[in-house]
């Protein structure tokens, strides 16, 4: 019996949302903020275009991304499932440490805190480790071509954000975020 693996990944993404949409309640004010027309060009079309991606209609049958990239597998479906909720835990748990200097958008916050803590420890955007490994496991178990052109666009958009990010972090925390940026990678523990 094979377990109904994407339900299941569709489900864990559904309580991601609802997770993340209840910590919402808790942020700080804002003291600078990007403006929303590049957020929606840089970040929010891309991710729905991804998202779209991942879990494309019954009229993408057929098209050529929804080639298999292996054969069907329900090993690494799992694998792939296994992914998605170590990357999901790894962004709920930053989402958590961060508290209320948390924002979807690039900001800085009225009182803004550099945390250093937990997930911060190990990368300096741990939210968009977790994301993207949840991503990519969401491809891995799909196993379709569309699902790693998703995570490639995710990607880009989230390394567009994290730069930006950076330069406010640098222009916010001075020195104390440039060297937190040389004991910390930003991305991948020891290496990006």
């Amino acid at each position: 019996m094979e377990l109904p693996i994407t339900m299941i990944i569709k489900a864990l993404w559904v309580l991601f949302v609802l997770y993340w949409l209840w910590g919402w309640r808790r942020v700080k004010g804002a003291s600078r903020s990007e403006p929303l027309l590049p957020r929606l060009f840089k970040y929010w079309l891309p991710l729905a275009v991804a998202i779209w991606l991942l879990f494309p209609s019954e009229e993408a049958e057929g098209w050529m991304m929804t080639a298999r990239m292996y054969p069907h597998s329900q090993a690494i479906a799992v694998l792939g499932m296994l992914m998605v909720i170590v990357g999901i835990g790894f962004a709920c748990w930053a989402r958590h440490v961060i508290g209320s200097n948390w924002s979807s958008e690039v900001q800085v916050k009225q009182d803004h805190e550099l945390v250093e803590r937990g997930p911060y420890g190990l990368v300096r955007h741990p939210i968009y480790t977790g994301l993207l490994l949840a991503f990519l496991g969401t491809a891995v178990a799909v196993g379709e071509w569309h699902g790693l052109v998703a995570v490639a666009i995710i990607a880009v958009s989230f390394w567009f954000k994290l730069r930006l990010e950076e330069r406010w972090m640098r222009e916010s925390f001075g020195e104390t975020y440039v060297n937190y940026m040389r004991r910390v990678k930003a991305l991948i523990p020891g290496v990006l």
